[in-house]
């Protein structure tokens, strides 16, 4: 994998770019990809389309053939995996939907939209010119000077500041009213603009942000029991966090802990469905 941080002109909207090329797998035919309240838009350049699913019972799922934007999402999505793909993408920051798309995040939360939907024939171009460039590098050059020609309206700076308080306190109590104080917008204007800039209201993004931290917590070398994590990451307790994590995550802690999957935020899943965990065994 090749990551790039964008051009300076980019940085408020665009966290990094990204080249991958992903090996087969034999086993997984889904993986749950977990929430991190943030914005991709993602090109595929080889192997099948990308095919994501409505849930466990749909067999189906839904093929998206062109370039696509993934907005940001507050609970997990399942798509299929386990075939060879290379894809260039970028990981977007919290007002990068106006700037670059010419919509609110809120417009673009919990799903896909393919980027002919935002940049008309330019978003259908838009793969070729990625695609037909002769190296990895080279794709990350052209893909960066499309999104510099695409900006447009920079969010309020108040919503980027609150955002970054928000990420640096998750495992904490979010305070919602003190980011309101500190803003200088009255309360309903405060949560408005946070949720044009980030796809969701201020609460929701520090439950998930709080969610990110016990991730890292699980993912530690040798981490604590559960009920000790649940409240080193804010929880009022091991059953609040098992909710929470069963809502972001579509498993349990448990669950997630057996499957280890080498990317935080990619689990594949096995061929049979979950089923209710026993009692968990403290870790």
């Amino acid at each position: 994998m090749i990551s790039l941080r964008p051009a300076l002109a980019l940085q408020p909207y665009v966290q990094q770019m990204w080249y991958a090329a992903s090996a087969p797998s034999p086993h997984a035919l889904r993986e749950h990809v977990l929430p991190t309240g943030e914005m991709h838009l993602v090109f595929r350049l080889a192997g099948p389309a990308l095919r994501v699913f409505d849930g466990a019972a749909d067999q189906l799922g839904r093929v998206l053939a062109e370039p696509v934007v993934g907005g940001p999402r507050s609970a997990y999505y399942a798509k299929e995996s386990g075939a060879p793909v290379v894809t260039v993408g970028v990981q977007l920051r919290a007002g990068a939907a106006r700037a670059l798309f010419g919509v609110s995040a809120a417009e673009l939360a919990e799903r896909h939209t393919v980027l002919s939907d935002l940049w008309g024939a330019g978003g259908r171009s838009a793969l070729d010119q990625v695609a037909s460039q002769a190296d990895p590098h080279a794709s990350l050059r052209v893909l960066e000077t499309m999104l510099a020609r695409r900006l447009a309206l920079q969010a309020a700076p108040a919503v980027h500041r609150a955002v970054a308080r928000l990420l640096a306190q998750a495992g904490e109590p979010a305070r919602i009213d003190t980011l309101v104080r500190a803003s200088g917008y009255s309360h309903r204007a405060f949560i408005a603009l946070f949720r044009e800039a980030s796809g969701m209201c201020p609460k929701r993004y520090a439950r998930l942000m709080r969610f990110r931290g016990l991730l890292a917590r699980l993912r530690a070398p040798y981490p604590l029991p559960l009920g000790i994590l649940a409240l080193e990451a804010g929880y009022s307790d091991q059953a609040h966090m098992q909710r929470e994590f069963r809502a972001f995550a579509g498993l349990t802690p448990a669950q997630y802990l057996r499957l280890a999957p080498a990317q935080a935020n990619h689990v594949p899943l096995p061929e049979v469905k979950f089923v209710q965990d026993a009692p968990a065994r403290q870790r």
